[in-house]
């Protein structure tokens, strides 16, 4: 498990590791200088097709049906509000990662 400050700091993380250093990414969608939007975009971008892949999950306190539509298209996998409890969270991740 990493922290990561920014959005530019996650991309910049999986881009560097190895693929399959990380399973999955919880990202919160609002983040200084690259919001978790951007941030998912640049990683399915990315040329080593593995790394593209990775699951991302959006964490986020808002709580509209928009903002989960926007997490989906952004290319999320799945979506948690906060404040969020732990059974909801691991439901999430294991949908995420069947």
């Amino acid at each position: 498990m990493n922290w990561v400050p920014d959005g530019c700091a996650c991309v910049e993380e999986i881009q560097d590791k190895e693929a399959g250093t990380y399973q999955f990414i919880l990202m919160d969608v609002q983040m200084p200088r690259m919001n978790g939007y951007e941030a998912t975009q640049k990683i399915r971008q990315l040329a080593d097709v593995k790394k593209a892949q990775i699951p991302i999950i959006a964490m986020t306190a808002n709580a509209f049906e928009e903002d989960r539509k926007h997490a989906l298209d952004a290319g999320m996998d799945g979506f948690i509000m906060k404040p969020f409890r732990v059974d909801e969270m691991m439901k999430v991740i294991g949908e995420v990662m069947e």
